[in-house]
């Protein structure tokens, strides 16, 4: 049996390891924010973390100086349908006008995949926005998960992994992945911050996103080795 494992981990690279952690943790996450949302009361962890980010007794109040809730406003548009399309359209344009329609597809899949997927998790968890707080931006859809915080994982790691594919260095490459999770995290918590979500929907929605993009990734690894293969032979 430990013959067998260890050669089983030397057949596996790192990379694909890693990736296949990362879903299995990010699933599990995602499984017991579940609960969280679908119990009948506010969990204290998400009233907590919710309240921390408004003024002591004034819950329309967002705590920090006044530029801060219109810089939050800025961030969160970042994770926005209307500009993941235009990024993500643009992204495609440009590999189909180099050629490379099969990379541009598989985008194309994975961020309306990812879109898809966020919908229908809403629709089947039908948990209401959070109103423990005021609202700082207007929303009308379902509040779990946090599709901001989700597509803007699946885009950006998605866009931030294809880039890393073609940069020199393993610097800047780590530069390139480390700025797309950063932009995912800066979405995730202007959310909170706005008020319009409980920070176990921003949460879940990382991990729907994370996972989502890591089996996108695994997939077009794989797709690019068969390829490879078959060129060969």
């Amino acid at each position: 049996m430990k013959n067998a494992a260890n050669a089983l981990m030397n057949r596996v690279e790192f990379p694909v390891l890693l990736a296949g952690l990362v879903i299995a943790g990010c699933l599990w996450g995602f499984e017991e924010l579940m609960e969280v949302a679908r119990a009948s009361t506010p969990h204290a962890f998400d009233t907590e973390i919710l309240l921390a980010f408004r003024q002591p007794g004034q819950p329309g109040v967002p705590i920090g100086p006044l530029w801060l809730e219109g810089a939050m406003r800025d961030i969160t548009s970042l994770g926005s349908s209307a500009v993941l399309v235009l990024i993500t359209a643009a992204t495609i344009i440009y590999l189909l006008l180099i050629r490379r329609p099969a990379t541009a597809l598989l985008i194309f899949v994975a961020v309306a995949g990812g879109q898809v997927l966020s919908s229908l998790l809403k629709v089947g968890v039908d948990r209401p926005r959070p109103e423990l707080v005021s609202h700082l931006v207007n929303e009308t859809s379902l509040s779990f998960p946090s599709g901001h915080a989700m597509l803007s994982a699946v885009t950006y790691l998605t866009l931030g992994s294809l880039a890393a594919r073609f940069l020199p260095g393993r610097v800047t490459k780590i530069y390139v992945l480390s700025l797309a999770v950063l932009t995912t995290l800066l979405v995730g918590v202007s959310r909170i911050y706005l008020g319009v979500h409980w920070p176990s929907d921003v949460l879940a929605g990382w991990c729907a996103g994370f996972a989502w993009a890591m089996l996108c990734w695994l997939v077009a690894r794989a797709l690019q080795r068969w390829r490879g293969q078959s060129d060969d032979a």
